[in-house]
């Protein structure tokens, strides 16, 4: 018996909840970081926060794809 075999339905399902997870932790520190509180110019830390939500955004797509939807 193999745990991983038995509790995911696809071998590559946990690297994708692995990965959507650390992209979703990542968005999360970048934002907690404050990005313009040390950016030299606005436009920098605007593409750093908008940067981030993107990344966010993918990581909780991969997590849905991951969990959510049968293939």
């Amino acid at each position: 018996m193999n745990a991983l075999q038995d509790t995911f339905d696809s071998p590559l399902e946990p690297l994708g909840a692995a990965v959507g997870a650390f992209l979703v932790l990542a968005a999360l520190g970048t934002l907690i970081g404050a990005p313009w509180a040390t950016a030299q110019t606005m436009l920098v830390a605007v593409i750093q926060i908008v940067g981030a939500l993107l990344m966010g955004g993918i990581g909780a797509g991969i997590l849905y794809v991951s969990f959510v939807v049968d293939g």
